[in-house]
């Protein structure tokens, strides 16, 4: 996979991130905002190695 592909991928994954934050002011999510919680941090965690990994890169 090349660095462009990988960047592409990045900028997915950083919109669906502001998906994931909206659903976490939602008053009736329950239980399931433990799961949410716990993809923003994965997703937060991957976007770091990422940028450790290619500093250059803008994201």
């Amino acid at each position: 996979m090349d660095a462009q592909t990988i960047k592409e991928r990045i900028a997915q994954i950083q919109s669906k991130r502001e998906y994931l934050m909206s659903l976490l002011e939602q008053p009736n999510l329950g239980t399931l905002k433990i799961d949410v919680n716990q993809a923003l941090e994965e997703m937060d965690e991957l976007i770091d190695e990422y940028r450790r990994t290619f500093p250059d890169t803008e994201s």
